[in-house]
């Protein structure tokens, strides 16, 4: 890379003298096709103008007058334009590169944040998940439990149905042979009044008492069992 700037400048010092030579008409194109081999060298504007000040430096006394001057200068300005070019292409691309980095920037943050608001949402919707679970697995119990109750309801209603229904039975037959003994009787005493007519009257009015109160008795059974089935009765 040395010996190839050292080439360049050795050109650019020969084509800096023709060009002063060949006066204000000369082309300008040399010194622009040397400022791009320059750019692709990597050499900068303070190495070209180092070259540059070499060159004037070997110029003869008596060809550095003022216009030569300046036409040296609208040279060096125009070889150097291709790596002021670069260096403005650089400085672009340099503010490119950091506005893309900025917005990488900014997206890995919105990337870390929208993975941060993700994890908080999958651990939410477990914790949401084991909820529910949990809540199925109550509401499970719970209506298992029900259910085992209303079994033992419709178990424990028969039964009872049934001790009710038995109880009738028992209570219909007591009542049954006690109202059944207590017409016998009413019927032996009726037997025995008939029988009696013509007896005494003290013995008639006995018989009639007892037989009273043996219908009272009777009465009395009957009210005395539509009370324990709770059934309505004139007194």
């Amino acid at each position: 890379m040395k010996v190839k700037q050292t080439a360049w400048s050795h050109c650019y010092q020969m084509a800096l003298r023709k060009h002063l030579k060949q006066g204000p008409q000369s082309s300008l194109r040399p010194a622009l096709e040397l400022g791009r081999q320059a750019a692709a060298l990597g050499l900068e504007t303070l190495d070209v103008a180092k070259i540059h000040a070499e060159a004037l430096a070997k110029l003869e006394p008596s060809s550095r007058s003022a216009q030569t001057l300046k036409r040296a200068e609208v040279f060096f300005t125009e070889a150097i334009a291709p790596i002021e070019d670069t260096h403005r292409a650089a400085l672009k691309a340099n503010r490119h590169v950091k506005q893309l980095t900025a917005t990488l920037d900014r997206r890995t943050t919105g990337l870390a944040a929208s993975k941060q608001y993700l994890k908080r949402r999958i651990a939410q919707r477990k914790g949401a998940e084991a909820a529910l679970k949990k809540s199925g697995e109550h509401y499970g119990k719970l209506l298992e439990e029900s259910y085992r109750l209303q079994d033992h309801l419709r178990h424990l209603t028969h039964r009872i149905i049934s001790a009710q229904e038995h109880k009738r039975k028992k209570v219909s037959r007591e009542l049954h042979d006690e109202i059944a003994q207590t017409l016998l009787g009413i019927n032996i005493r009726l037997l025995a009044l008939k029988n009696a007519t013509k007896a005494h009257t003290e013995n008639l009015k006995k018989e009639v008492a007892e037989t009273q109160r043996l219908v009272k008795q009777s009465v009395k059974t009957i009210n005395r069992t539509a009370d324990e089935f709770g059934i309505h009765h004139e007194s």
